[in-house]
């Protein structure tokens, strides 16, 4: 069942035409004309009740525009956008009880309060039942280690524990959907793993269908089973991310480090190519060679047997595809890069 409808989606940013001259600034002033931008051009996808989906872009490419349709925040110019049954723009309030929302680098608590207070505010705000707050802000404490700053002014706080306080304050009241954008920008990296196991730990066991968009892959591999790649406004792709890899990185790689004065002999495997070796072009150091085959990983013990039975080796490395470098192509590809 689908808890996150978009289809045909379209949001254009309108500004005044710029008039160049001496009296352009008065006449662009009193103009009518203006200049439209497409910041997102007809998105369709759907998501699954309890899937994580990394929703990802270059800067500019409609990501967080995106998300702001789909929280209620900006009314969409055309298309069709629905939320656990919701359409977000027109009925706002109702909307804001199905989801939990994060922005990286703005804060919905309070700068001078303390951040118990302002869970607390939070709490009431959203009308979440006594017991159940206390058993949540329980939770929170100890999965998101808040202990030692609840008493503290937000305003006090690092960026990184005051992350984790806007995600408690975006799960208080239990949402069906959770929206992050970039959740974790300029964590360092214990504070960015602890709101990694709080994502998966809400997903996994509450079972909260998560849009998470960000720019750190790791984020994405560690959290995401399925990608929406967008630029320009529009989807380049949306499926699995292996299936991504297989399809842009199509192989894997086996280095092997030979013992000094161990000749290369190559191996005799249908699939399997020699891409460099230590005496030849491309070399990637005195006596390396590099195997490339497909990424089937009931081959790689069969490869593995029929090099070491040829040649004397120190060493044995597989490189696997890596999902930055994949989507670096997909944009190269599309003129984005």
């Amino acid at each position: 069942m689908s808890l996150i409808e978009v289809a045909g989606l379209v949001k254009e940013f309108r500004r005044p035409k710029r008039i160049d001259g001496p009296l352009g600034a008065l006449r662009t002033l009193f103009t009518r004309q203006y200049v439209s931008k497409r910041a997102v051009d007809g998105i369709d996808f759907s998501v699954g009740e309890g899937e994580l989906v990394g929703y990802l872009g270059p800067n500019g490419a409609g990501k967080s525009t995106t998300v702001k349709m789909l929280a209620g925040i900006l009314r969409p110019t055309a298309g069709h956008v629905e939320v656990a049954g919701v359409v977000p723009w027109k009925e706002r309030e109702r909307n804001a009880r199905n989801i939990g929302v994060v922005f990286g680098q703005r804060s919905q608590l309070w700068w001078d309060l303390p951040l118990r207070d302002s869970l607390e505010t939070m709490g009431r705000l959203y009308g979440v039942e006594r017991a159940r707050y206390r058993r949540s802000i329980a939770h929170f404490t100890e999965v998101l280690m808040l202990g030692a700053f609840l008493d503290t002014p937000v305003r006090q706080l690092s960026l990184g524990q005051r992350m984790r306080g806007d995600l408690a304050a975006a799960m208080l009241s239990e949402p069906r959907v959770l929206f992050l954008d970039e959740p974790t920008v300029g964590l360092d990296v214990v504070a960015r793993e602890r709101m990694r196991e709080f994502i998966a730990v809400q997903n996994r066991a509450q079972g909260t269908t998560v849009v998470l968009t960000t720019h750190d892959l790791d984020d994405v591999e560690r959290l995401c089973s399925r990608i929406v790649l967008i630029d320009s406004g529009r989807v380049l792709y949306d499926g699995d991310v292996e299936k991504l890899k297989s399809r842009y990185a199509p192989h894997r790689q086996l280095v092997v480090q030979l013992a000094d004065g161990s000749p290369w002999q190559g191996v005799d495997l249908p699939g399997v190519e020699c891409v460099r070796g230590g005496a030849g072009p491309g070399s990637a150091g005195p006596g390396s060679v590099s195997l490339r085959f497909a990424p089937e990983d009931a081959r790689t013990p069969e490869i593995v047997a029929a090099v070491l039975a040829r040649h004397t080796v120190t060493d044995l490395s597989i490189i696997e595809p890596d999902l930055e470098g994949v989507i670096h192509r997909i944009y190269s590809e599309s003129g984005a890069a």
